[in-house]
């Protein structure tokens, strides 16, 4: 017997403070002018005092269960992508499964930085497809404020918190299959590229021995390379195998990485920007969230798109595109 599986909601979530350019030039050697030139970005959201990576997650949780009219205790797998998780251990996702009462599903994190969404989406649908399960919470959440050096201002000024995500569903009916193809990648050499909460070995058997994290820290001119130009190809693969291409493709959803590189992959793929839904400039780099958030905001569209790319790239160097139709 075939399993299909549907995308029966999507969600999303910011917090409630919002820090605009102005804010960060008070603090940092920037200006708004700088910032909206170089990435397009006017302001993001920031979780404050006692607002975690889960907590975001949870509100995503609790509006896809509401929207697709299922009990916590429905779900049986959750998957939580995440960079800045609560703590190393115990995974960020079964925080979430004890705050939405998710008591049936097991849970474990993803960590695939910026394309952790898409990853987190191609393991569910596997699961699903076993037969094995029949509900799945698919969330990003991110809390990067939360590891920035704001001294630095190549990375701080890029960064916001927020969280999105998907209820995957097993259904009898084909027409409703939201899984199209995917093509999943990883550049390990590249490793230094992009790092985040390093803990160093240990250099003496000692009381004052404390592990430490270090900050967020990105090549610019790497990233930027890697995702207008490697990035691009995989893309082109994926939709030259589906026989796709600017006029049939409904719509684009990278990775919210800043508005300039999304406008040169819109450059290199000859695909119009009024094609690539946008939350940047609103939401700042929300990390993996970015692209779970602008899909829940294309499905709240009335002219409901049908074939959607879905593509993310970050820490690893990961970078995976997924088709999708809805």
């Amino acid at each position: 017997m075939t399993v299909h599986v549907k995308i029966a909601a999507t969600g999303h979530y910011v917090p409630e403070r919002i820090v605009d350019n102005f804010e960060l030039s008070k603090i940092m050697d920037t200006s708004d002018e700088w910032i909206q030139m170089h990435t397009g970005i006017q302001t993001r959201h920031f979780a404050m005092h006692n607002e975690n990576t889960s907590d975001l997650c949870v509100q995503v949780g609790n509006q896809l269960l509401n929207k697709s009219g299922l009990k916590a205790t429905d779900i049986d797998l959750i998957l939580v992508s995440t960079i800045t998780p609560d703590s190393l251990t115990p995974a960020t996702a079964c925080i979430v499964q004890d705050k939405l009462g998710a008591n049936n599903a097991f849970a474990m994190d993803i960590s695939a930085a910026c394309a952790g969404f898409v990853f987190g989406l191609s393991t569910a649908e596997k699961f699903l497809r076993s037969g094995r399960y029949h509900n799945a919470l698919v969330i990003s959440g991110e809390t990067n404020s939360k590891v920035m050096d704001f001294t630095d201002r190549t990375s701080a000024v890029f960064f916001g918190d927020g969280a999105g995500g998907a209820l995957l569903e097993v259904t009898g009916n084909p027409e409703e299959e939201f899984f199209v193809d995917e093509k999943l990648q990883s550049v390990g050499s590249q490793h230094q590229t992009i790092h985040s909460g390093r803990i160093a070995p240990i250099q003496e058997i000692a009381a004052t021995n404390y592990p430490k994290l270090d900050a967020f820290y990105q090549d610019g001119r790497s990233v930027f390379s890697f995702a207008t130009e490697t990035v691009p190809t995989q893309m082109k693969q994926i939709l030259s195998k589906n026989q796709l291409n600017a006029d049939t493709i409904d719509a684009v959803i990278c990775h919210q990485a800043n508005l300039r590189i999304i406008e040169k992959i819109s450059d290199v793929l000859a695909i119009p920007m009024s094609k690539f839904p946008v939350n940047v400039t609103e939401y700042g780099n929300t990390s993996s969230a970015g692209i779970p958030m602008a899909l829940d905001q294309l499905k709240r569209d009335p002219k409901r798109s049908k074939k959607v790319l879905l593509t993310g790239f970050g820490a690893g160097l990961d970078y995976a595109s997924m088709l999708i139709s809805f």
